[in-house]
């Protein structure tokens, strides 16, 4: 009898097993923390343990890591500097929070701040919001090896919490995390255009490099890949001529971004989503219809069922197909809905990203953030050449595009001057 218990003892494991699977999937996809440990700047709200609220001190150390990031500072030298002020790591803050929180990284009594640790920190997504759940998982219940599920399998809930840095700061410190931005063991900042600046023909990082003639030290830059390799020209350019030039180009461009703002604030928008609108509130409408009619003709059916025109199995029949269709149709409502309201939502933020450009309209000198913010790339083809790729430039063409609709006439000089002209008011 032995053998036959212990089946129905894995039965019973296994039956359970897939319970409890599936209870924590509904609650992943609802929305619901279900670790038992949260992470670093936020903990469990006191009236519900599914629901993820700031924790004001942990908090304000996430925000100043990001703020350090966008100021030019490397991982290391941002984990160096919360050592420095005393700060807690995350795992001894959760120590001293009362956790039974164990990890196997721990390498020496207390654990200290990393660039490891603070990597994994600016690369979280929950801070903007987003609660990511079901990364890990075994095979059944027998096992206990965990495996990584794969990326689209993980459940996603964005905007779930309140956010402890924004989606735009979020986005520019991710870029800045692809970048090659090494410092030299004595620097604790990047200088002002690492990982921005490239060679315009092979696309090699350019490398700040300074030379000391005659007593005096003249920094330049110049291409990463000739430097190691000589497989591409110096493209060499002294550091002060690339920064005043990318200085003088990124002033003119923020006046025209100021053009552009005077511009459509004087001849107000133009919903240029209208058409898109338009053929959304017709299909709106036509599947509206549809569904009164699905309704109608399963009503009209019951009466035929009555008068004997449709025998009860042909009844049956075509309610269910009647009801498939209705149901069907039902899911497209909810969808071209969903659809419009994303349209609105486009509409309303269309233009936000002028106002990235337009709070350094009074800037005087160039800083490692407003570089990161308002610039993807700086292509260098020698020392009087350059090439300046802006953020959103892809934007910014599209609304230049769009203002003849609006009545306005451009022109670009040689200068790269934005002329404007209202021909009528739209």
């Amino acid at each position: 009898i032995i053998p036959f218990k212990n089946l129905i003892n894995d039965a019973y494991c296994r039956d359970i097993s897939i319970k409890i699977r599936s209870n924590l999937e509904i609650k992943r996809k609802k929305g619901e923390c279900v670790t038992p440990f949260v992470a670093f700047g936020y903990r469990k709200t006191k009236t519900d343990k599914h629901k993820l609220e700031i924790d004001p001190s942990a908090g304000s150390v996430v925000q100043d890591i990001f703020k350090m990031k966008l100021r030019g500072m490397s991982q290391d030298a941002i984990a160096n500097r919360l050592n420095e002020l005393g700060i807690l790591s995350p795992f001894e803050y959760k120590i001293s929070s009362g956790s039974h929180y164990e990890t196997g990284f721990r390498q020496k009594e207390q654990a200290l701040w990393s660039s490891v640790t603070v990597r994994r920190i600016l690369e979280n997504e929950v801070y903007i919001g987003n609660l990511v759940q079901g990364k890990r998982t075994t095979p059944n219940h027998k096992v206990k090896q965990t495996y990584v599920k794969p990326e689209d399998d993980w459940i996603r809930i964005e905007k779930n919490h309140e956010p402890l840095v924004s989606d735009r700061d979020f986005e520019i410190v991710q870029r800045l995390l692809g970048m090659d931005t090494r410092t030299s063991p004595d620097q604790k900042q990047v200088y002002l255009l690492s990982g921005i600046a490239v060679c315009a023909d092979c696309g090699a990082p350019m490398t700040r490099k300074v030379s000391t003639v005659a007593g005096k030290k003249y920094a330049y830059y110049l291409c990463s890949a000739n430097k190691e390799t000589k497989r591409c020209s110096s493209h060499r350019i002294p550091e002060k001529d690339l920064e005043d030039a990318v200085l003088v180009m990124l002033k003119q461009h923020i006046q025209n971004i100021l053009h552009l703002k005077r511009v459509l604030e004087f001849v107000g928008t133009v919903p240029f989503q209208e058409i898109n609108m338009k053929k959304l509130q017709d299909r709106l409408e036509k599947k509206k219809q549809e569904t009164e009619r699905c309704k109608e003709l399963r009503m009209m059916l019951y009466s035929d069922m009555k008068e004997g025109i449709v025998s009860k199995e042909d009844y049956v029949e075509l309610h269910a197909a009647y009801g498939k269709r209705l149901r069907n149709v039902e899911e497209s409502l909810r969808a071209i809905q969903k659809e419009m309201d994303s349209e609105l939502e486009k509409a309303d933020n269309a233009n936000t990203w002028l106002d990235y450009f337009v709070k350094y309209q009074d800037i005087e000198e160039l800083s490692r953030t407003v570089v990161v913010e308002l610039i993807r790339k700086i292509r260098v083809y020698d020392k009087k050449n350059i090439e300046i790729t802006f953020d959103f430039d892809d934007c910014y063409q599209t609304l230049l595009n769009q203002l003849p609709a609006m009545g306005v006439d451009t022109v670009i000089d040689d200068d790269n001057n934005l002329q404007v002209k209202v021909k009528e008011v739209v």
